[in-house]
């Protein structure tokens, strides 16, 4: 009697070892988002790396993003799902040239995104 009763506590703590750890793999499911993808031109027409890139809501003053562009010239960001207009610019005022002239100041460019998808763009200075 005392066995039966000793491989039936067994069995039910194996079955409840082997139920914990399925908890703990539930995966969260990832957020949704969209994806301004970029890349900043120079005036030779090259790709430019190293610059500063602001990125903000269309409503909003201030940038909410700043992002580097990587040495391809390219940049992106993450923002959230839905209908929105953002603004893009890049900050040239400490950006020297090899031929020792200043980047003019950058054009701002308007970027509409519609739900979570890629939105490509491009900045092309002077």
């Amino acid at each position: 009697m005392r066995s039966v009763i000793r491989l039936s506590l067994i069995a039910a703590c194996l079955l409840l070892a082997a139920t914990i750890p399925l908890q703990g793999r539930e995966k969260k499911k990832p957020d949704d988002y969209a994806l301004i993808f970029g890349t900043v031109w120079g005036p030779d027409d090259q790709p430019l790396s190293g610059i500063q890139v602001n990125i903000r809501r269309a409503d909003q003053k201030r940038a909410k993003w700043q992002r580097y562009s990587t040495r391809l010239g390219e940049f992106s960001v993450r923002v959230p799902v839905g209908k929105a207009d953002y603004v893009i610019w890049a900050d040239t005022k400490s950006v020297k040239l090899p031929n020792g002239k200043h980047l003019e100041p950058s054009p701002q460019v308007t970027v509409h995104v519609e739900s979570n998808e890629r939105v490509d763009t491009g900045l092309h200075l002077k």
